[in-house]
């Protein structure tokens, strides 16, 4: 195989993963569809605390097969013999799946908050979500919105 074909399925790869970045992720003013019409129950109270978190990233396999495609396109240029070049193809899908799940998984990271509030009846909660601007600060009045499997932190 051509430089040329593996720098276009290279660039293919790259774009993928780059795809897979545009993933909307909810957070405290985005709704994700399945919680679109769907009844939350309401709590006030008092910001206590912020802390900066980051929240981790996820895999879609994108990355992972693009890697792997990648890899092994790579690896079967790796000897002098059609063995030595399945083998290395073998070796550089493995690897290079590996690799690119770990580069999807950083790319899908983001920057968060752990908000802690004191609610009106005295409980404590902490809920991470993504930024929301302006910043809560510590005495900002708040609501707390929970459908039961995701919460919320909203002015």
């Amino acid at each position: 195989m051509s430089a040329s074909i593996l720098r276009r399925l290279a660039f293919v790869a790259a774009l993928a993963l780059a795809a897979a970045g545009c993933v909307p992720v909810p957070g405290p003013n985005v709704y994700g569809p399945a919680q679109a019409a769907r009844v939350q129950s309401v709590e006030f109270g008092v910001v206590e605390s912020v802390r900066d978190v980051r929240i981790g990233g996820f895999q879609t396999g994108v990355g992972s097969v693009s890697g792997a495609m990648v890899g092994s396109i790579a690896g079967s240029y790796a000897g002098g013999s059609w063995n030595a070049n399945v083998v290395g193809s073998i070796i550089g899908a493995i690897l290079g799946g590996v690799i690119g799940g770990a580069m999807e998984e950083g790319a899908t990271q983001r920057q968060g908050a752990e908000v802690t509030v004191r609610l009106d009846s005295g409980a404590l909660v902490a809920i991470v979500q993504d930024f929301e601007e302006p910043r809560f600060k510590p005495g900002d009045r708040v609501r707390v919105l929970s459908d039961g499997v995701m919460s919320r932190v909203t002015r």
